[in-house]
């Protein structure tokens, strides 16, 4: 039989990243969420991996890598520059933070289109 202590749940932060304690949490979120965004790209596009990578001017694998997450070889900047070649605009907009925060933080607002 299960007790309460066996079903703790904690709320999250809306950052898995700084849930887990990692280190650079911001920038591991900012890159998944651009990942996604060239997923969806890619998925409503119905591009093969081999299109999409002829589009982006990478290769196959590196799709890959991409589409399965795993983003250790891109930088944020990398993914941005994707994406426009894949025909999205990305904006960046810099203002100042509430008081209610302590810091500044990186948020990818919007959705992909194909």
């Amino acid at each position: 039989m299960k007790t309460d202590q066996d079903s703790i749940c904690e709320a999250s932060s809306g950052n898995v990243f700084a849930d887990m304690g990692l280190p650079e949490a911001e920038e591991e979120m900012t890159k998944a969420q651009l990942a996604s965004a060239i997923r969806q790209v890619i998925r409503r596009r119905r591009l093969t991996q081999a299109a999409a990578a002829s589009v982006m001017d990478i290769d196959q694998p590196k799709v890959s890598a991409l589409l399965n997450g795993r983003l250790v070889n891109f930088s944020s900047e990398r993914l941005m520059r994707l994406l426009t070649a894949l025909g999205q605009d990305v904006e960046i907009t810099v203002k100042a933070k509430p008081r209610s925060r302590a810091q500044g933080r990186i948020r990818v607002i919007g959705e992909a289109r194909a």
